[in-house]
């Protein structure tokens, strides 16, 4: 069970080296936002686009090691597909940016719009596997029909633009999406979902190695095509497990870094006044004096005893 995770890794090691040093001859680096931590700014230039190494092999990785054990099914395949389509959108916004040295890239709608269009592809493979149309609620069944659609369409592009939200210090995602899947691969082994936790394991591998090189100071950054496409697979896996709500908890970092935001512009329009230093909430933290890494470890830890704490409901 552990050769894909194994694999991924050593393929993210050896890879991402050959990315950043070609980022560095094409003169391809970061845009760091005019509106964030001043002391942001001597991050610009630091390679970007991180996530096509490790989409690429978190891919050929699951599919490759999913079909060598006879495990490869639709739910590894529109895994694949998901973080892929994500990433791709991921990879347009990257590299507008880079070409108009900007930080802005795919209009919010354009995003959006590539975004549900993944998720009703998701959905047709979904109905066409004939999975329930039903939430799991501690033990209970709740069926929710066509709304169910719905569910799975705010849930993948919400997480997906969450993950997104959450990418703003030196791996904090590579880290926290690393504790999710992996709390996910525990349940995935539980159900016996084997072509999921082959993925999941994928992604923890190419994740763990990529975080080598993205932690503070970092040599390159994940990128949208990294940071969308992590939460969209995310997303994409608690519904497969059917373990949907659980992701409100082995996900509580995401959850927390989009709330702030959605209470700052909310407290703002209402008082005039700023309820955070600054938003997402890491950066409140950063303005309030604590460094990068301490964010990180602070951030990890909680995110890590929400996943362990899921698993054991799981399990027991």
């Amino acid at each position: 069970m552990l050769i894909p995770l194994v694999v991924s890794f050593i393929l993210t090691t050896l890879f991402t080296p050959l990315f950043i040093n070609y980022a560095h001859k094409k003169k391809q680096g970061q845009m760091i936002r005019e509106d964030g931590p001043t002391w942001h700014a001597k991050k610009s230039g630091t390679p970007t686009m991180g996530g096509f190494v490790f989409n690429f092999v978190i891919v050929i990785t699951a599919l490759l090691t999913a079909w060598l054990q006879d495990n490869l099914n639709s739910a590894v395949i529109i895994l694949a597909f998901i973080l892929l389509l994500y990433g791709f959108l991921g990879f347009f916004d990257d590299s507008i940016k880079l070409w108009k040295k900007q930080n802005e890239g795919l209009k919010p709608w354009q995003k959006l719009l590539g975004q549900i269009v993944g998720a009703l592809i998701f959905m047709g493979v979904y109905l066409h596997e004939g999975l329930p149309l039903s939430l799991a609620l501690g033990g209970y069944e709740l069926n929710i029909g066509f709304i169910y659609v719905l569910f799975v369409i705010f849930w993948l592009v919400g997480f997906s633009n969450a993950v997104n939200l959450t990418d703003g210090i030196d791996g904090l995602v590579a880290g926290q999406a690393t504790i999710a899947f992996g709390a996910y691969a525990v349940i995935a082994y539980v159900q016996a979902q084997y072509a999921v936790l082959t993925f999941c394991l994928a992604v923890m591998g190419a994740l763990l190695a990529f975080l080598g090189f993205n932690h503070k100071p970092a040599k390159i950054f994940m990128g949208d095509m990294g940071s969308l496409a992590l939460g969209g697979a995310l997303a994409a896996v608690s519904i497969l497990l059917h373990h949907e709500l659980s992701l409100l908890l082995i996900g509580i970092i995401f959850v927390c870094e989009t709330a702030s935001v959605m209470l700052q512009v909310a407290y703002f329009r209402k008082t005039g006044k700023r309820l955070f230093k600054m938003s997402p909430i890491h950066h409140h933290f950063e303005l309030s004096g604590w460094s990068e890494w301490r964010i990180d470890l602070t951030f990890w830890g909680v995110g890590l005893l929400a996943a362990v704490i899921v698993d054991l409901i799981v399990i027991l």
